[in-house]
């Protein structure tokens, strides 16, 4: 029996192999020289990153940052799968304790006021950094939707030392949405529900035509969209610190609010000029969007993910939902029926408003919200101002919901 390979070695030998078996000699030879050629050469491919680091982490200086790392009391990393959170937990540790939710472009510091007065009347404050904002990090491969933020606020709740198993929850423009989302899957956990200006009721009407070409997927290219959502929601001018005006929804897009105009992108003529805290003084809530625009680079990608997958124009389903669970709340308190349930005792929900404010609309969020949850499901506490409230008006916010937890 000949072996294949033998005429290949007569052929090497001088004896002349057929045409065929040297083409496919010659083929074999080449093809082994490609394939290993490329293999060595080419460039290994790298994992994709999970998610995109704070610019904290890097060679940044205190003076390159917006507010230092330690703004606020209490203040602490947290390793998760999803990237690092910035936590901030500090207060009394026998205290009522409350989980503040910021917005979509103002990182926690914005709230730092609100916790400091609640600390004040005897409260155990957590807050932290929305991932792609402030110092936490953002994630590359998840949609910025209720599921990853309410997974979220989880790994927030098992980062303290304390047990945070019964907490008020208080929720700011974005995060009022996100805060009603949890409350709908963990209603067991939330004494109360706080919402301040809070999204998710959002009438589709105050979405323009190019908030909608912009944010919508596949009408432009996704390139092409972020360079344009970059330029848009980042302030251009630093004005002298002032008491008034401060956005979230899309904060730093437009000036102005016009029927069936662009008003999710709407914070109110002040924004530029409104103080982060009054204990910093010389940082405005501009400047720190300005500064997350340019420096973090998953602040666009959360900001824009969010407004495409986020809880914050209605309809949403989480309001029904809610609605359901707050009526069973006040059928036990008033006995008619037996069992029992924690959480969420008073049966309904404070909404705190801006009497101005150009975002979550007064008279039409208080309209919605009584449709959604029922007359008997919210109380509504009205302050003078804007979009701002929780920034500028922090002691009024904690008289409101102090109030409302003892009512």
């Amino acid at each position: 029996m000949v072996l294949p390979f033998t005429h290949i070695s007569s052929g090497l030998l001088g004896v002349r192999p057929s045409i065929s078996r040297t083409v496919v000699l010659t083929a074999s030879v080449v093809a082994t020289i490609w394939l290993s050629a490329d293999f060595i050469l080419r460039p290994r491919r790298m994992k994709k990153q999970l998610f995109t680091p704070s610019p904290r982490i890097n060679t940044l200086t205190d003076v390159d940052l917006p507010y230092p790392l330690d703004a606020l009391p209490g203040g602490r990393d947290v390793a998760t799968p999803y990237g690092s959170i910035r936590v901030y937990e500090w207060g009394p540790e026998d205290g009522e304790k409350v989980l503040l939710v910021h917005g979509i472009s103002t990182p926690a510091v914005a709230l730092g006021d609100l916790g400091h007065e609640l600390v004040g009347r005897g409260c155990r404050v957590m807050l932290f950094d929305l991932f792609g904002r402030g110092y936490s990090d953002a994630p590359n491969d998840l949609d910025y939707d209720a599921r990853l933020y309410v997974t979220q606020i989880l790994l927030v709740l098992a980062s303290s030392k304390l047990p945070w198993s019964a907490f008020h929850l208080v929720g700011y423009s974005l995060g009022g949405g996100l805060c009603v989302a949890f409350a709908r899957y963990f209603p067991h956990l939330v004494s109360s529900l706080i919402l301040i200006a809070g999204g998710g009721l959002i009438r589709p009407y105050h979405v323009g035509w190019q908030s909608r070409l912009l944010y919508s997927s596949g009408l432009l290219p996704e390139s092409i969209v972020r360079v344009l959502v970059r330029r848009r929601i980042r302030p251009q001018s630093e004005q002298a610190p002032g008491t008034a005006g401060a956005a979230d929804i899309a904060s730093a897009e437009t000036k102005q609010r016009l029927p069936n105009g662009d008003g999710d992108s709407n914070g109110g003529a002040g924004f530029n000029s409104a103080m982060i805290s009054k204990f910093r003084p010389g940082i405005t809530v501009s400047s720190v969007v300005r500064w997350q625009v340019d420096n973090h680079e998953g602040f666009v990608t959360a900001f824009l993910s969010s407004i495409r997958n986020a809880p914050i124009y209605a309809p949403q389903e989480d309001w029904k939902a809610l609605a359901r669970i707050l009526e069973a709340r006040r059928r036990l308190k008033h006995n008619i029926e037996g069992g029992s349930f924690s959480g969420l005792r008073a049966g309904k929900v404070l909404m705190i408003l801006g009497e101005d404010d150009p975002v979550v609309v007064k008279d039409e969020t208080i309209e919605d919200a009584q449709n959604a949850l029922g007359l008997d499901g919210v109380e509504f506490a009205i302050l003078a101002g804007g979009h701002e409230i929780p920034i500028t008006r922090s002691s009024g916010i904690a008289d409101a919901i102090d109030n409302f937890w003892r009512a």
